[in-house]
């Protein structure tokens, strides 16, 4: 009878943490199984789903909740992402160009090799995210001050007249050396 019960309890505990609050399980796999079909879904659950190398242009995916996704090397071209939560979402090399990003959290992502260009980040949060290799050119919105609170390296392309700091290696903390657009700052 413990056994049962503490195999319940470990259960549950599962469970309360591989769907969002208030989102059962199966809605959540529904809700990736849809947007791997290419149907927007807006505000859904897709925390931790495998939607790498998808073909996922123009889908409406505001508010929704991509933290800990993986979305490398898919096309995320024009795309809705307005308010979503991307918090440590992998984007290695995936192609945002033209996407709303307004008032989405970016936090501790890894935007390695991305394309972010045209892109809106207008309130974005990027702390500790890492742009190593990206391309920012013609982003709108973007601030300084949350670019700063960001990574890359010498290939990282920005917009003129933004800087970002360097990753360290394996970390993504930033180091005193600034990347400016064309170079390293010495």
């Amino acid at each position: 009878m413990a056994c049962s019960r503490l195999m319940l309890v470990t259960i549950a505990a599962v469970l309360a943490h591989t769907a969002a609050p208030g989102t059962s399980r199966a809605q959540s796999v529904r809700a990736v199984e849809d947007v791997k079909r290419g149907e927007s879904c807006p505000r859904c659950d897709l925390e931790r789903a495998d939607l790498s190398a998808r073909d996922l242009r123009y889908l409406n995916l505001s508010g929704a909740i991509l933290r800990q996704a993986d979305v490398s090397a898919a096309v995320v071209k024009d795309a809705s992402l307005e308010r979503s939560d991307l918090r440590a979402l992998n984007a290695f090399g995936a192609v945002f160009t033209g996407s709303d990003l307004s008032g989405a959290d970016l936090t501790a992502g890894n935007f390695t090799g991305a394309y972010l260009t045209k892109v809106n980040l207008r309130g974005a949060h990027l702390a500790r995210a890492n742009f190593t290799g990206a391309v920012l050119e013609g982003a709108r919105g973007l601030t300084q001050s949350e670019l700063s609170k960001a990574c890359g390296d010498a290939s990282t392309r920005l917009p003129r007249g933004f800087h970002i700091g360097l990753c360290h290696p394996g970390e993504g903390a930033l180091v005193q050396k600034t990347a400016w657009r064309g170079g390293v700052e010495p």
